[in-house]
């Protein structure tokens, strides 16, 4: 059992999607003590963003000065441990209607054609299939339901681009409202942390 765990909120010790992808892997190692888990904080890396120069790089990286050999290299590292994941834990907090940008960095470097997707003449096809995502998904407001749900473009995009490269078992621990009150943050939290407890979410890729 293969345990990828990704933070992207930069709010460091303040951070509730931290606090709750780290009770997720918790739980994952006490459920299944043969789970190897390992771990990538976006948020304290310095990610670069993709760029014309690294998607053109020749794969041998002949000619490649070492600046650019080592973001080709560090993309291939995660590319290669979202590929050996089983299931992935990610913390995702709403930034601005979306994902923070550290996580779409990511996500540029594990979407990658012929590798977790591919084009055939029926349309395309996801190559990462059989794995199962966690979200911790962390939001100042309530974005599940009502008026301001058409203003989810975090969920609703992560959905979409992990579909895309097939895996189709993505499921969410939410807690929202958070910045609307002390008594609602807490509230919030204590309900996500009790679905973690309980397991409900814990149903990991064999």
């Amino acid at each position: 059992m293969n345990v990828l765990h990704i933070d992207s909120g930069i709010l460091g010790d303040h951070s509730v999607s931290r606090r709750l992808t780290a009770a997720l892997a918790a739980q994952v190692k006490a459920d299944r003590t043969d789970a190897t888990v390992t771990y990538r904080d976006l948020a304290d890396s310095s990610l670069p963003h993709l760029t014309g120069a690294q998607i053109m790089a020749p794969a041998d990286l002949a000619g490649v000065d070492a600046d650019l050999a080592a973001d080709v290299k560090l993309g291939r590292d995660m590319l290669e441990e979202f590929l050996a994941a089983d299931t992935i834990i990610i913390g995702a907090p709403m930034y601005n209607f979306g994902i923070p940008s550290q996580l779409k960095v990511w996500i540029d470097r594990i979407a990658v054609s012929g590798k977790t997707f591919r084009y055939t003449e029926n349309g395309p096809e996801g190559l990462a299939k059989g794995k199962k995502i966690i979200v911790a998904s962390t939001r100042g407001g309530h974005y599940s339901a009502g008026p301001a749900a058409v203003m989810d473009h975090q969920e609703s995009y992560l959905k979409t681009v992990f579909g895309f490269l097939g895996v189709t078992d993505v499921e969410f621990v939410r807690a929202e409202g958070l910045n609307l009150s002390a008594d609602s943050k807490q509230f919030a939290i204590a309900e996500a942390e009790k679905t973690i407890a309980e397991g409900n979410v814990l149903r990991l890729a064999s």
